[in-house]
């Protein structure tokens, strides 16, 4: 009997998604069945497994790097008892750079002062490559060649998306408006410029909360 006709095949699959600790590839995820199972056929038990998931606590999803399984937002405050560590906090600075980048990628620091109309700190830039949502990717054909940055796959991993077409919106504003939120803001010595509605430009992109994968007992 063919693989894909047994509740195996989308066992196994399911197995290895929950134990998972990182997105698993299509490539991945083919290697379970010794590749014996097509590209199509992965992504056709991956729809049931996610249609057998609905309405639970925990949703199956793609993101940039492959699919993993999150909670879902409306659960997550319950989940958040357990463990009340505060995310880490970013400054306005911070957060507009990145927006910045994720909306005018490929861009140059450069670039990104005159939209901001502040000078941007080394320190900023360094701190968003640490984190792994910004890498340069190549230099500008200009005097200096400066660095030209984008964002990386494990920034929409982060933020829960498969692609940078699923970015939200601006509705007009400015880039420079487009606050992530879900990443706390701290007040900064760039304070000065207009962000008062920066936090509706982008309010469906709050980084989901993973759960914990499943570690069967020795």
């Amino acid at each position: 009997m063919d693989i894909l006709e047994t509740p195996d095949a989308i066992r196994i699959l399911e197995a290895a998604l929950l134990c998972s600790h990182q997105p698993m590839s299509l490539r991945e995820m083919r290697q379970l069945f010794d590749d014996t199972v097509s590209a199509d056929g992965v992504l056709a038990m991956l729809g049931g497994i996610r249609e057998q998931w609905s309405g639970r606590g925990v949703e199956l999803v793609e993101v940039g790097t492959g699919w993993r399984f999150q909670t879902r937002p409306d659960v997550q405050a319950h989940l958040d008892r357990l463990n009340p560590e505060k995310p880490p906090k970013y400054s306005r600075a911070t957060l507009e750079t990145l927006a910045i980048v994720a909306y005018k990628q490929p861009v140059t620091r450069g670039d990104i002062e005159d939209i901001r109309g502040v000078t941007v700190s080394s320190h900023i830039v360094k701190q968003l490559e640490d984190r792994g949502w910004v890498e340069v990717i190549g230099h500008r054909d200009a005097p200096g060649r400066p660095a030209l940055f984008a964002t990386t796959r494990q920034f929409l991993d982060d933020m829960g998306l498969s692609s940078l077409a699923q970015l939200p919106t601006l509705d007009g504003l400015p880039v420079s408006q487009a606050l992530l939120p879900g990443l706390d803001p701290e007040p900064d010595a760039d304070a000065d410029i207009d962000t008062a509605s920066a936090e509706a430009a982008a309010s469906e992109m709050a980084p989901p909360d993973l759960i914990e994968p499943f570690s069967p007992s020795p």
